[in-house]
């Protein structure tokens, strides 16, 4: 009786609060969660998108009830909010979650760069005070090494529909559980309330996943998954387990700062076989002002038949083609062509473009793979890079495009 006593007397002394924290390496975020409006140029955050919910930081405790204001005030439901977080508390972060769902939000894994705190850090005083000013910012949204680990991997669960960019990252680890100790209490009762609180907080984060309607599997594996490591969910696992159950997800196109500047795209499509994913990436240079040079690098399986021909398409203008024989090393190829500056034009023209990969089968018939890829982003990519492209050389002739979308051999 008197061990139930002091055990009793103990619990009331200790206080345990469930951490999926950062890892101690992360940085570069503010110490609380921050969410504010954003606004990027035309069709920034998609097809006819401009404005977005940037929501970036540490989940702290406090954060729930901050974000419940905000989101209260925000009248379309369907504004994409873009989450950048390296974790942080999982009580607030169930409770956001499930705010998110009642109103079907619309979840990607995004950084905002906000213009105007372009020379600092993004988490500097500064712009701290801009972010949380309570006006509309203007800002950009890049993916490449966005992150939304930890506990904010269950905010994103909450939303309807999620997406996550193939050079994205949702990180996922089991929690620890930090004690608040007052007293001296009896280690067996330090002991005994630290294993009560995890068997409940893995309970309770069974029920959450079930809830948000993703598999099981999500929860085994982070079982197996220390809290001091984190595994970053493959794309297979993104669409097993029901987070981003795209078949195709893929970037806008970017300009890449480089010693030859290019602009890029990175696409993960679903293979037609099974549930497995392949990575594609096109890579567009400036040769000079009338020629551009475009790169198409493509995963393949060693197994399959060899692929025969690469084609890009306008609309049903005539295509781009590429080289004859692509480039291998290891399991990826590279098809390289050429494109006349009046055919890029024709490209930069339409929302979308097509891909069309052929292969010969054994007994000579034709496998066709046709698929659309997003223009976003190209023009205003392309326009920057080609400012600083350099002029034709005098002893070279320019490329004379016939009517409609033509390409010259590649060389």
């Amino acid at each position: 009786m008197l061990f139930r006593l002091l055990f009793l007397a103990a619990l009331l002394l200790i206080h345990g609060e469930l951490r999926a924290e950062p890892l101690p390496a992360a940085a570069g975020f503010a110490s609380k969660l921050v969410i504010y409006p954003a606004k990027g140029p035309a069709n920034s955050c998609g097809a006819g998108c401009d404005r977005w919910i940037a929501v970036e930081g540490i989940v702290d405790q406090a954060a729930a009830s901050r974000i419940s204001r905000f989101l209260r005030g925000v009248k379309d439901t369907q504004r994409p909010i873009y989450f950048h977080s390296p974790g942080g508390s999982v009580e607030p972060a169930y409770v956001i979650a499930r705010l998110l769902r009642s109103r079907k939000a619309v979840a990607r894994v995004g950084r905002t760069i906000v213009t105007a705190c372009a020379a600092g850090t993004q988490v500097d005083d500064a712009c701290l005070k801009i972010k949380n000013g309570g006006g509309e910012v203007e800002a950009e949204i890049e993916t490449s090494h966005a992150m939304c680990n930890s506990a904010c991997s269950y905010l994103f669960l909450g939303a309807t529909t999620r997406e996550v960019a193939p050079d994205a990252a949702v990180a996922v680890h089991n929690s620890r559980l930090t004690l608040v100790v007052r007293g001296h209490p009896p280690a067996q009762a330090v002991a005994a309330f630290k294993d009560r609180s995890m068997a409940k907080a893995d309970r309770e984060r069974a029920s959450f996943i079930a809830a948000m309607g993703i598999h099981h599997e999500l929860d085994d594996l982070i079982r197996t998954v220390k809290f001091e490591n984190k595994h970053i969910l493959t794309r297979h696992e993104l669409y097993r387990f029901g987070i981003d159950t795209r078949t195709m997800s893929e970037t806008a196109w970017t300009l890449q700062a480089a010693a030859r500047p290019y602009v890029h795209k990175v696409a993960s499509v679903k293979k037609r076989d099974d549930a497995s994913f392949r990575t594609m990436e096109w890579r567009l240079f400036c040769e000079n002002k009338d020629r551009a040079r475009l790169t198409f690098i493509r995963e393949f399986d060693k197994s399959a038949p060899a692929m025969n021909a690469v084609i890009m398409m306008a609309g049903s203008e005539k295509p781009v083609s590429f080289a004859t024989f692509p480039v291998r090393i290891g399991t990826f190829e590279a098809w390289n062509g050429t494109i006349a500056s009046a055919a890029m034009n024709t490209l930069l023209a339409v929302p979308h473009l097509q891909m069309a990969e052929a292969t010969l089968l054994p007994g000579g018939t034709i496998s066709q793979e046709i698929f659309n890829i997003d223009a976003s982003g190209l023009e205003p990519a392309w326009t920057k890079l080609l400012a600083s492209c350099p002029a034709v050389p005098s002893s070279v002739k320019p490329i004379i495009a016939s009517p409609g979308l033509t390409s010259a051999p590649a060389r």
